[in-house]
């Protein structure tokens, strides 16, 4: 039982850290995360996305030598160093960067808390137990699936960067069963939408194309369009915004430059 508990958390930690580099590497909003962490404070915010897919390559490696056969205590070890290293950055994020995020596994803006370093001591306490496995999970991969899972779970708990993708959608639809209020349709202020336009990188992205003010606005379920005329070097657009709608989420919001002769369609 000890050896299956063991050989499981090969599985565990190697799996957080391909998650955790998938997105250093592969993600569209990689660079802009590296530029709000605290890495941006250690290194410089112009060498920050660099050193950010450095560290994701680092993660990569040793999440694969964890999954993979054969088992051997070098890569827990190594793991567990990873986790003492992220122990000491969180450190050093709470006294010198209380503000910036960790940009560990998401690009969620979430300031270093608690739950950060509840979850890096996890992962150096599961990287502590996988070194003593002798044998690689993948040997038991039915008896492991339950574990994992739970374990999983644990980890995602005690990572703010994804609470928009389970916990924040838990809270609203409590809201919509318990709330007196929950069957009337909500309706959002232009000018919340518009103020929250504004704080996001795309608009800021082509802020000085833009031609006109608020040309035209929609609500399409979760999201609110806004359009503008804009100009860019090939010739006239339209610049198509989606914007969350009943939440303030600037880093979501999406940009389309449509040509002005054909029409927009979301």
């Amino acid at each position: 039982m000890i050896e299956l508990l063991a050989s499981t958390q090969q599985a565990v930690v190697g799996g957080v850290l391909l998650w955790a580099s998938w997105f250093k590497l592969l993600h569209r909003n990689a660079s802009a995360a590296a530029r709000r962490s605290v890495l941006a404070r250690l290194v410089g915010r112009d060498r920050a996305p660099a050193a950010y897919r450095v560290v994701g390559v680092v993660e990569a490696a040793v999440g694969l030598l964890l999954i993979a056969p054969p088992a051997h205590p070098a890569e827990a070890v190594a793991a567990a160093a990873l986790s003492v290293g992220m122990l000491g950055y969180l450190a050093y994020g709470k006294l010198r960067a209380p503000e910036s995020s960790c940009g560990c596994l998401g690009d969620k803006q979430t300031p270093v808390r608690g739950r950060a370093f509840a979850r890096a001591a996890l992962l150096l306490v599961l990287s502590a137990f996988a070194a003593t496995a002798s044998t690689p999970w993948l040997e038991r991969p039915l008896a492991t699936i339950g574990l994992v899972v739970v374990e999983a779970a644990l980890v995602v708990a005690l990572s703010p960067e994804l609470d928009r993708r389970w916990l924040i959608p838990l809270r609203r639809w409590r809201v919509r069963r318990s709330h007196p209020l929950a069957t009337r349709s909500v309706e959002v202020p232009l000018e919340s939408t518009v103020q929250q336009l504004t704080k996001s990188e795309a608009y800021r992205s082509v802020v000085t194309q833009l031609t006109s003010d608020l040309m035209d606005h929609w609500d399409e379920g979760e999201w609110r369009i806004l359009t503008y005329s804009a100009r860019i070097p090939s010739g006239p657009v339209t610049a198509v915004f989606a914007v969350p709608r009943l939440a303030y989420e600037p880093d979501r919001v999406r940009l389309a430059l449509v040509p002005t002769d054909e029409e927009v369609f979301v």
